[in-house]
């Protein structure tokens, strides 16, 4: 009996602690451009991922995501493709049930892009990126999650010439948890 309360115990333990708990995967739309560049317009790209997050009450979570992500500008007559893998780091504040704002960092990773093609020796492409994110977001029943995000560049993405990231994504995603 005494094993059978245990396991009892253990499990509603377990559940009650994964209510907090969130992962899942995600995929979307970017909308991006580059600031402080002159002649570009913006870039369709997609972002495909898996997100994970723990709320603390039922006002406040963290959620952290790993993000492929394809970014950059159109530039007459060429692309300028920046691909790459992106952590942003978002604090969620729940205004009402399932929608919550969202603010914090993202760091992000270039893993391939074609500057030299586009600009040969002009220019060549950071290898990290930090951007500051802001969003809005949704958790409906059943898992399915949406999201908006704003991600504005804090940091140059080309060496010695100016130019920041400019990101609108739109996502939707699905929670295991």
């Amino acid at each position: 009996m005494k094993k059978i309360l245990i396991i009892a115990f253990a499990f509603i333990s377990i559940s009650s602690f994964a209510q907090g708990l969130d992962f899942g995967i995600k995929a979307g739309a970017n909308f991006s451009s580059i600031k402080d560049a002159s002649e570009v317009s913006n870039k369709t790209g997609f972002l495909v991922g898996v997100f994970a997050g723990i709320k603390f009450s039922d006002k406040v979570g963290i959620q952290g995501d790993l993000l492929y992500s394809q970014q950059g500008a159109d530039f007459d007559p060429e692309k300028i493709d920046l691909n790459y893998v992106n952590v942003p780091v978002v604090i969620k504040y729940f205004v009402v049930k399932g929608l919550n704002i969202q603010a914090g960092p993202q760091f992000g990773f270039i893993v391939d892009d074609n500057i030299g093609e586009v600009f040969g020796n002009i220019a060549k492409a950071e290898s990290f990126d930090l951007t500051g994110v802001i969003g809005l977001g949704y958790d409906f029943p059943l898992g399915i999650r949406a999201d908006a995000r704003y991600n504005f560049g804090l940091t140059d993405i080309f060496d010695g010439v100016d130019g920041k990231n400019s990101v609108v994504s739109l996502s939707l995603g699905y929670s295991f948890l």
